[in-house]
């Protein structure tokens, strides 16, 4: 069976789900939560991702993405496969973690955005893992993060979630608000109905009917795009340019050329500098880093890396940045 085509845009937004393999509890202990947790801050770094909501349960996780550059399949690739490897290597186990690939519905910006974030952080209440007034105390969704500003991640932000609760504003008053209009909609079936929220993991889009319309007609043309082997293509070039583009500047501030590249060592500082900023900053693979910085093999390069990690050259490190 052919795999679903996935259309991606800049400012696109999406609900992104995914379980472990054969429903087991991969986040189970508060270590692989965490662990998971790290990974999704480091591709929200490399893709310039905003996160509205977030949560995760004992064996599944539920993102609202959204991606300010058309990156969501390459960070995607980047985040499952990165802790995945993590996961196993911590284990000594082989295998796949999760049940296929993940799953993504395109959400209509706006109303549609706020309802999967209501529905996002009720999932633990759904669960019985906490009552609506106990919400704030659990750590594992990001209802935690809005209503203690403190904690939030650079790369989250609560205003689809408040403004949709009914134009609040991010202030105590206004995130107290948040939480009992929660716990409204916990209490009034016909109103989690209206919402849509058996629909939030089903189908392929979250949004009204002239938005599933339009996604409709833009979804026949990438899919004649991608017959005429065109589509992939694109997403590949757009990929590759952002990383290009990255490294233009990591030369910039360096102050080195491209011919340096070819010119000096494998191991020089400023080389091994600019690698880490670009795995920090960018999808880029080993592989990639090896080719195009001249550094070795995708094996030397993880080596390399790992290594000016431990110990960072911090004078690079602070003009590289």
């Amino acid at each position: 069976m052919a795999r679903k085509l996935r259309l991606e845009s800049e400012g696109g937004i999406y609900h992104v789900l995914n379980r472990g393999n054969y429903r087991s509890d991969l986040f189970r202990t508060e270590k692989a939560k965490l662990a998971f947790m790290t990974c999704l801050a480091e591709a929200c770094a490399k893709t310039g991702w905003r996160l509205h909501a977030w949560c995760l349960m004992s064996n599944h996780y539920h993102l609202a993405i959204e991606t300010p550059q058309a990156n969501l399949v390459e960070g995607m690739r980047w985040l499952q496969g990165t802790f995945s490897v993590r996961f196993n290597r911590l284990r000594k186990e082989q295998g796949h973690l999760f049940q296929g690939r993940y799953k993504s519905l395109i959400v209509e910006p706006g109303e549609g955005l706020g309802r999967l974030c209501h529905y996002i952080h009720l999932n633990p209440v759904r669960a019985k893992l906490c009552a609506v007034e106990d919400l704030h105390e659990w750590a594992w969704s990001s209802f935690h993060w809005l209503k203690q500003p403190k904690q939030r991640a650079e790369w989250y932000t609560p205003h689809a979630a408040l403004e949709s609760g009914g134009g609040l504003a991010d202030t105590p008053s206004g995130r107290a608000k948040y939480q009992e209009y929660l716990a409204w909609v916990c209490e009034h079936e016909p109103t989690r109905k209206a919402l849509g929220f058996e629909r939030m993991s089903a189908g392929w889009v979250i949004g009204s009917l002239d938005f599933r319309k339009e996604l409709a007609q833009e979804h026949r043309a990438a899919a004649a795009a991608l017959q005429l082997g065109q589509g992939d293509k694109e997403n590949r070039d757009v990929a590759e340019a952002v990383r290009q583009d990255a490294l233009n500047k990591a030369l910039r501030l360096a102050g080195k050329k491209r011919e340096d590249l070819v010119r000096e060592g494998k191991s020089v500082p400023w080389k091994l500098a600019v690698a880490a900023v670009l795995k920090r900053q960018t999808t880029a693979t080993n592989r990639w880093l090896g080719e195009n910085l001249r550094l070795g093999s995708l094996h030397e390069v993880s080596r390399k890396v790992c290594a000016w990690e431990r110990q960072p050259d911090q004078g690079w490190l602070k003009k590289l940045t």
